[in-house]
């Protein structure tokens, strides 16, 4: 494992130079009040240039990332973006603009913004738009806060969410923040809702239903417009987690489909990198209904001037600073523009391809409990490996050795020994070829050299950790 810098420190060495001062010198304390002066010098790394740009370089190596492998991640679309969309989204005309700025002197930017909104509708079949929200799980907060204030606005008292099992984990919690009762949906063996179900939790008190669709387990509902029709009958809302938007683009619009509430991940299906927490956007659509109530400012136009409408009583006000997280926006206007409706559709396609080309080739040597068909991404079920010894945490750290970003494990948790994989559409059939390959070569070590999978990882900087200890006491500082 790489030193750190104050480990490589070495006496003398110095890694900068600077100019000969020409302003002559100048006594410190008489600029800067005593209580802010250090009492001791600061104990800084004296490190080379040489060595400080290989300290670096070796650090950068060690990161894993998609310029350098595939990421099967299941769950969570780990999609190529073009730096193309990142150098225009660092163009000094827009990076250098400050929230602050007057709107007549910021119009082109609100051009952009307003016409992300309409493309985002044209996606979704929503009728509105807000683009504040700067994540996912935000996303889905301001969501159920729309529906909060509509049901409020009605007087009707609507307290509980149902959220199916084969939701993504977030939703839950989202409803949970915003005040709602969870009622829990369990799902089919083969990952679909039974309306049957779905009847016997569905009273006067639900105000929605919050459906990922394709699901988790990859599948869409076959179902979904008896759910919808079951759902808006009851009075109550449709929501939509449009994690999973890039297994539908082009090809359905989830406002067709009934949902009336949908958030977007930008940095999932739109162009901007996924992971660490962020940098991400969660745009919220929605339909008539509940347009009045939508995060404020929005943006208006009016004979080709744009400016921000605060005079919204309804609005459950702002849920984000200024107007959202205008960098991951750019990215995804450009991306959506380079693309065009018929690129955009042709993404879906080839993640759906993808996908299920690498399940008719896995499915053979893991049970597929979804059945053999899938949207975006299938789950495989590692518990034949459990007569070995072997467990499914032990295949995803085995991949490690083989270079690979080990898959989403244990979830969605109605699978047991889960195997979630998603090689979305930027992937060559050579490459999942050799990630079929790899992996049936692991199946194989459990059979025979079981040892080899328990004790992995073995070939990268830091051998197996325990997790529990990691999560529970971590170590963030030296």
């Amino acid at each position: 494992m790489e030193k750190i810098l104050i480990e490589l420190s070495q006496e003398g060495q110095i890694g900068y130079s600077v100019p000969e001062n020409d302003m002559g010198e100048t006594d410190i304390s008489k600029i800067l009040p005593q209580k802010y002066m250090r009492a001791t010098i600061p104990k800084l790394p004296q490190v080379s240039e040489p060595d400080l740009r290989r300290h670096f370089t070796k650090l950068s190596q060690l990161n894993y990332s998609l310029t350098t492998n595939f990421y099967p991640l299941g769950s969570c679309t780990m999609k190529y973006n073009p730096p193309v969309n990142e150098k225009i989204a660092n163009l000094p005309g827009l990076r250098y603009l400050h929230p602050y700025q007057p709107e007549n002197t910021v119009q082109g930017m609100l051009e952009i913004l307003y016409e992300l909104q309409d493309v985002f509708c044209q996606i979704t079949g929503m009728d509105n738009m807000t683009l504040q929200p700067s994540a996912g799980a935000q996303g889905e907060f301001t969501g159920l806060l729309l529906i909060r204030a509509y049901f409020k606005s009605k007087n009707e008292r609507r307290n509980k969410i149902i959220v199916p099992d084969s939701a993504h984990g977030t939703n839950p919690a989202s409803a949970k923040i915003a005040g709602f009762e969870i009622l829990p949906l369990h799902s089919e063996p083969d990952g679909h809702i039974d309306p049957a179900k779905l009847k016997e939790i569905l009273t006067d008190d639900v105000a929605a239903l919050m459906l990922t669709a394709p699901n988790t387990l990859g599948v869409f509902e076959k179902d979904i417009l008896i759910l919808t029709d079951m759902m808006h009958k009851n009075g109550s809302l449709l929501y939509y987690d449009g994690a999973n938007l890039n297994a539908l683009m082009g090809h359905a619009r989830p406002g067709d489909l009934g949902f009336d509430i949908i958030h977007i991940n930008l940095h999932k299906t739109f162009s901007t990198p996924h992971g660490g927490g962020g940098p991400g956007a969660g745009p919220v659509g929605v339909k008539k209904a509940l347009e009045p109530f939508l995060p404020k400012p929005v943006i208006n136009k009016n004979k080709n001037v744009y400016s921000f409408i605060y005079d919204r009583p309804k609005s459950i006000g702002k849920v984000r600073s200024f107007y959202g997280n205008i960098p991951v926006l750019i990215k995804a206007y450009c991306y959506i523009k380079a693309l065009g409706r018929e690129g955009l559709k042709k993404v879906s396609e080839q993640a759906v391809i993808n996908a299920n080309y690498l399940l008719a080739i896995l499915k053979e040597k893991l049970p597929a409990p979804a059945g053999d068909r899938c949207m975006h991404e299938f789950i495989l079920s590692g518990k034949p490996l459990n007569k070995c010894g072997v467990k499914t945490l032990d295949v995803a750290k085995r991949l490690l050795d083989y270079g690979y970003y080990a898959p989403t494990i244990y979830f969605p948790l109605i699978i047991e020994e889960a195997i979630m994989i998603e090689p979305t559409e930027t992937e060559s059939k050579s490459t999942l070829d050799e990630f079929a390959r790899v992996l049936i070569n692991i199946l194989e070590e459990a059979q025979n050299t079981p040892d080899l999978l328990k004790n992995a990882p073995q070939n990268t900087p830091v051998s197996r950790l325990n997790e529990v200890e990691a999560a529970r006491k971590p170590i963030l500082r030296w």
